[in-house]
């Protein structure tokens, strides 16, 4: 006889997939014109290609390559923002208010259609963030399939230090169901509208 434990945790992977994918396709449907608009932006204010592709660590630590629309320059140094010395000044001209309202991330879409990112987990870390890739796989956070958003996003974003941000990620292991990703995405929300917790 199967583990019940087992199969309930099987059905709401299915379940979690099968939302993802449906939003992703109609976000996508909804957002494609925005999208269209973006990419000629960053095309037109700064040289380059309007996307940026980034190793980053998904589910069990395989890493996978997320797309964003650029908000920094091309000699921009691969690490995460806040090792920077002045990240200001390696913002696109259009780099800030793409980042404060979060019009940066849709391309991620496209990762959640294919089944690398979902819509809620923690955010996908860099290749060379060993600190927090350490401590996540120490936690078992690292099982988790990382997210568009996460409790730790609507709870400080980039205000917080990494083992914050670790607790914040544990938490949402222990505690998630649809119903908690319903209540992230819904503060997510409100907090892109108001901008919160982005620092550049």
């Amino acid at each position: 006889m199967g583990c019940p434990v087992f199969h309930l945790v099987g059905k709401e992977s299915v379940l979690k997939r099968s939302f993802d994918f449906m939003l992703a396709f109609m976000a996508l449907v909804v957002f494609i014109v925005p999208m269209l608009m973006v990419a000629m932006a960053v095309r037109l204010t700064s040289k380059g290609p309007a996307l940026y592709w980034s190793d980053r660590v998904g589910s069990n630590n395989k890493v996978f390559r997320m797309p964003k629309f650029r908000t920094m320059r091309t000699d921009t140094p691969v690490v995460a923002t806040h090792l920077l010395s002045d990240p200001k000044a390696f913002l696109t001209p259009i780099g800030s208010f793409l980042r404060k309202t979060s019009l940066d991330e849709l391309p991620q879409l496209w990762s959640i259609l294919n089944g690398d990112m979902s819509f809620v987990g923690p955010r996908p870390a860099l290749f060379n963030q060993h600190d927090l890739i350490a401590l996540r796989t120490e936690r078992g956070v690292h099982r988790l399939t990382p997210g568009l958003t996460g409790w730790a996003q609507v709870n400080g974003r980039d205000e917080l230090e990494i083992p914050e941000k670790v607790r914040f990620d544990e938490e949402y292991l222990k505690r998630r169901s649809v119903l908690f990703d319903l209540r992230i995405l819904f503060m997510t929300a409100t907090r892109v509208l108001g901008r919160h917790g982005v620092t550049h």
